[in-house]
């Protein structure tokens, strides 16, 4: 018997239909997101995996229609799905794989029902961004749709009784700074989609503009850009590193590796430096695996 079989044994997973459609998103999430996939597979309980992981591929689908396409195409596609994913929550269940997966994580997991109306209610913010002015419209950005995001994640992995203010805190403090750094190390694609994570008040303080980083900008003052939003991504990241104690037991070396991947992109970013509009940055690979063992 299969790890994934006894995974969904485990979930309590029976339907043979339905474990198909887990299958499906299970794929989706191997493919798409590989490091996340493995340390899940790894380190979570078997009982919450599938659902871990259905609640990966939402979110991944949800990115790419708001993220993929011109403005128009992007806007009819989420109201689209969005209606769809609402009627499931009323019904409990859907033509789609992906949303009827959802509906059953939500029955196994009631608190999910609140993370996912509030994340289809704030993920419409990302239609429209297109860079921001200061600090405090990066900080609205992450309430209004990366914590909500991170949360159909986050509300598994938490206490089940209560997704404590402090549990909740801890998220927004690991999603603060896993948000800047990637927002830094995907500077140059964003700057060609013309969506810079950046703050332009940030930027003006290096003597830089968006005019300049997309043609030649000095090199010293780029460097600088980064390593101060590194520094900052860093200092959330360490503090996150208390978030694993909030959660269950059983969920806490998935937590804890995810914080320290962060970290440990972070040291890659840093390295880039300038060269960071070169493209983004990651670390090795041996790293990573070397992580991922050391969590198991």
């Amino acid at each position: 018997m299969s790890t994934w079989t006894k995974s969904l044994d485990a979930a309590d997973i029976r339907d043979a239909g339905l474990r198909e459609d887990y299958g499906a998103q299970r794929e989706l999430v191997k493919h798409s997101r590989s490091t996340a996939y493995l340390a899940a597979r790894w380190l979570l309980p078997r009982r919450v995996l599938p659902h871990v992981l259905a609640a990966t591929a939402v979110m991944e689908h949800g990115d790419n229609l708001l993220d993929t396409g011109p403005l128009p195409e992007r806007e009819r596609a989420w109201a689209a799905w969005e209606e769809r994913v609402r009627k499931a929550l009323d019904t409990g269940d859907s033509d789609d794989p992906l949303i009827r997966t959802l509906a059953h994580t939500i029955t196994a997991y009631p608190r999910m029902r609140e993370t996912a109306e509030t994340y289809l209610a704030t993920a419409p913010a990302e239609l429209t961004f297109t860079g921001f002015e200061t600090e405090s419209d990066y900080q609205s950005y992450l309430d209004a749709y990366s914590v909500p995001a991170f949360m159909l994640i986050g509300t598994l992995l938490g206490p089940q009784d209560d997704t404590t203010p402090s549990f909740r805190a801890a998220c927004r403090t690991f999603i603060e700074g896993a948000q800047r750094l990637d927002f830094v190390n995907d500077l140059a694609e964003d700057l060609r989609e013309g969506r810079p994570g950046i703050p332009t008040d940030t930027l003006t303080r290096f003597s830089l503009t968006v005019d300049d980083l997309t043609k030649d900008p000095d090199p010293s003052a780029l460097r600088a850009l980064v390593d101060h939003e590194v520094t900052l991504a860093r200092t959330s990241l360490e503090k996150a590193r208390n978030l694993p104690l909030l959660a269950p037991p059983p969920h806490r070396r998935l937590l804890s590796t995810l914080v320290e991947v962060e970290l440990l992109t972070a040291d890659a970013v840093s390295k880039r430096g300038a060269d960071i509009l070169n493209g983004s940055a990651s670390p090795s690979r041996l790293r990573m695996l070397g992580l991922l063992l050391r969590g198991r």
